[in-house]
């Protein structure tokens, strides 16, 4: 993982966006806010075990098929598998220790 600090490279309605093996950030404070980091670091595990480009054409397919059904471009991101999996262990510290191979999978 290599974190660093950018708000040209990062849409304003975020506060982090991963590209293995980076976690770019918005601001320099975000670097101390563990939720956020954590929830970067499930990215990278995700985008690990799926080889980094597969993960990124499911995410966006995904995201296209959210969107064509609720019509709703912050609900469809909410709603990928990826995302749901990340914000539902943010704060579970633990949790990359004890995650299964693409247990993305089960927030379909």
């Amino acid at each position: 993982m290599i974190l660093f600090v950018s708000k040209y490279l990062i849409p304003k309605q975020f506060r982090g966006v991963t590209i293995y093996p980076f976690i770019i950030l918005s601001k320099e404070e975000d670097k101390r806010n563990k939720t956020l980091i954590y929830h970067e670091k499930i990215h990278i595990k995700q985008q690990a075990e799926m080889l980094v480009v597969l993960f990124f054409i499911w995410y966006v397919i995904e995201f296209l098929f959210r969107f064509l059904y609720c019509k709703n471009w912050m609900l469809a991101y909410r709603n990928i598998s990826f995302e749901r999996e990340a914000y539902e262990n943010e704060k579970d510290l633990n949790y990359l220790k004890k995650r299964s191979f693409w247990s993305f999978l089960k927030y379909i």
